[in-house]
C-alpha cells in the first residue's frame, strides 16, 4: 500500500466531530503508516485516548509535558519523524493558533515545531466558519502550503444547516496520500486514467452497455495520485467517489469518451484506457420510449471511433487494457500492435468486471512483463503503474 511505512502526526482537537476521526487513525494504521496521536484537552472530553491508542497501538500524547526523556522530546521528536501533519477536526481557535503561530498545547505546538506539510480539516459551526477571522486564517495557512479538506454543507451538531461538517473519513485519508505523494516518482507527471463503461442509448431510457464498475480505473486513478502524478480521470457512469486531488471528466457515451480523452491529453504524459468503450452505437436513436409492436426489433448499429487508436500524439504513453473471453494473450498482444501501446494490461472479461479483484497480466513489447495472480483491484492497479513508471525511465533515458 502507499502509505506503508509512512509517518502521519494526526492532531485532533475540541469539536463533535472528533468521533469521525477515530475511523480516520483506524483505516491510516490498517494502511501501514505509522500514526502519532496528539489530542487537545477539548479533544479528550469527545473522545478518550484510550480509543485511539487501542487503534494505532501507540501511545496518546494530550499534554506538552508528557514523555519527555533524553531520546525522546516531546513535540520536537514528533514534528521532526512526521512525514505529513493532518489536524482534524480542525477547531476555530485551532486555525488562529496555527496562523497566528500560538503554541498553546500539543497541536499547535508540534505543528510550529514541523517542516511536514500541513493537511486540516475544519469542522465547526458554520457561523464561527464563515466568520472573516476564520477565513483569513484558512488563507494564510494556504499561503504557507497548507492543504485544506474543506468542510461540508449539511446538519451540524446544534442542528442548523449549513457549511462547516466534517467531510468523510475515506475524504480525509485521500487528502493525505495525494499530500504524501507530491515529491514521488511522478512529481510533475500527468496522468490521464478513464474509467467506466459508456452507454450508448437506444431510446431516453434504454441503452447498450456493459457491466464495468469502474473500479480498476478508480484504483488506477488512486496509484497514480500516490505516485505523485497530476491526475485527470475521465469517469463514464461510475457510482463510486473519485480519489481526492483527481480532475474528474464526466462522461457518458463512447464520443464523450473520445471527446474528454483527447482533450485531457493534450499535454498529458501517459493514458491508462481502462474504460469499457462500445464498440458499436446505435446510428438513429429514438427520442421517445420505443414500445413493444408485437415483432422483432431491429438495431442498426455504426462502429464508434477507437479512442486509443485515434491519439497520435508523440510522447504519450499509452496503456490499453484488453477483456477478453478466449485467446487472451494472443488478442492482447494483437491490440498492442494494432493501436501502437507501450502497454497492454490483459484480463478475463466474465471473471474481472464489476468484480474486487483481478488477475492481470502485464504484457509490453517484448512480452509479458508480469502476472499478478488473483489480486484486489487496487494492488493490480499499483503494479500497473509500477510498470508504467519503469516505461516513463526508460523513455527518457533512451531519449
Amino acid at each position: 500500500m502507499s502509505l506503508a511505512g509512512r509517518r502521519v502526526v494526526l492532531g485532533v482537537c475540541g469539536s463533535i466531530a472528533a468521533y469521525k476521526v477515530v475511523q480516520v487513525a483506524r483505516d491510516l494504521t490498517q494502511a501501514g503508516a505509522t500514526v502519532d496521536v496528539l489530542m487537545t484537552p477539548g479533544a479528550t472530553r469527545f473522545v478518550t485516548p484510550l480509543t485511539f491508542q487501542t487503534l494505532t497501538r501507540r501511545p496518546v500524547i494530550s499534554d506538552p509535558w508528557q514523555d519527555w526523556t533524553d531520546d525522546v522530546q516531546g513535540h520536537i521528536s514528533l514534528g521532526e519523524q512526521a512525514e505529513v501533519m493532518l489536524v482534524a477536526p480542525a477547531t476555530a481557535q485551532t486555525l488562529a493558533r496555527l496562523a497566528l503561530g500560538m503554541a498553546e498545547d500539543i497541536v499547535s505546538l508540534t505543528a510550529l515545531a514541523t517542516y511536514a506539510p500541513l493537511v486540516i480539516a475544519p469542522a465547526m459551526n458554520y457561523h464561527m466558519w464563515e466568520h472573516p477571522a476564520t477565513q483569513e486564517h484558512v488563507r494564510r495557512l494556504e499561503e504557507r502550503g497548507a492543504t485544506f479538506v474543506l468542510p461540508e454543507r449539511g446538519v451540524l451538531a446544534s442542528g442548523a444547516v449549513g457549511e462547516g461538517r466534517l467531510v468523510s473519513p475515506e475524504t480525509i485519508v485521500g487528502a493525505v496520500r495525494w499530500r504524501l505523494g507530491r515529491g514521488r516518482v511522478l512529481a510533475g507527471k500527468k496522468v490521464v486514467v478513464t474509467a467506466g463503461g459508456a452507454r450508448e442509448h437506444l431510446d431516453p431510457v434504454r441503452y447498450i452497455g456493459n457491466g464495468s464498475s469502474g473500479r480498476m480505473g478508480y484504483a488506477l486513478a488512486q496509484a497514480a495520485i500516490d505516485e505523485g502524478a497530476d491526475t485527470t480521470l475521465v469517469s463514464a457512469n461510475v457510482e463510486l467517489p473519485p480519489p481526492w486531488g483527481a480532475r474528474v471528466l464526466i462522461a457518458v457515451s463512447a464520443a464523450d469518451v473520445l471527446r474528454s480523452t483527447h482533450e485531457a491529453c493534450a499535454d498529458a504524459d501517459a493514458l491508462l484506457m481502462a474504460a469499457a468503450v462500445s464498440d458499436y452505437t446505435p446510428v438513429s436513436p429514438s427520442a421517445s420510449k420505443l414500445k413493444k409492436h408485437g415483432g422483432e426489433l431491429t438495431l442498426q448499429l455504426a462502429e464508434t471511433e477507437d479512442v486509443l487508436a485515434s491519439l497520435r500524439r508523440d510522447g504519450l504513453v499509452k496503456v490499453g487494457f484488453a477483456a477478453e473471453t478466449d485467446n487472451l494473450l494472443e488478442n492482447a498482444r494483437g491490440k498492442l500492435a494494432r493501436k501502437g501501446l507501450d502497454l497492454i494490461v490483459a484480463n478475463d472479461a466474465a471473471a474481472t468486471i464489476g468484480a474486487a479483484e483481478a488477475d492481470v497480466a502485464i504484457i509490453g513489447a517484448d512480452g509479458v512483463l508480469e502476472q499478478t495472480g488473483l489480486v484486489p483491484k487496487e494492488a493490480a492497479a499499483e503494479k500497473v503503474v509500477a510498470a508504467l513508471v519503469r516505461t516513463l525511465a526508460s523513455r527518457k533515458t533512451t531519449g
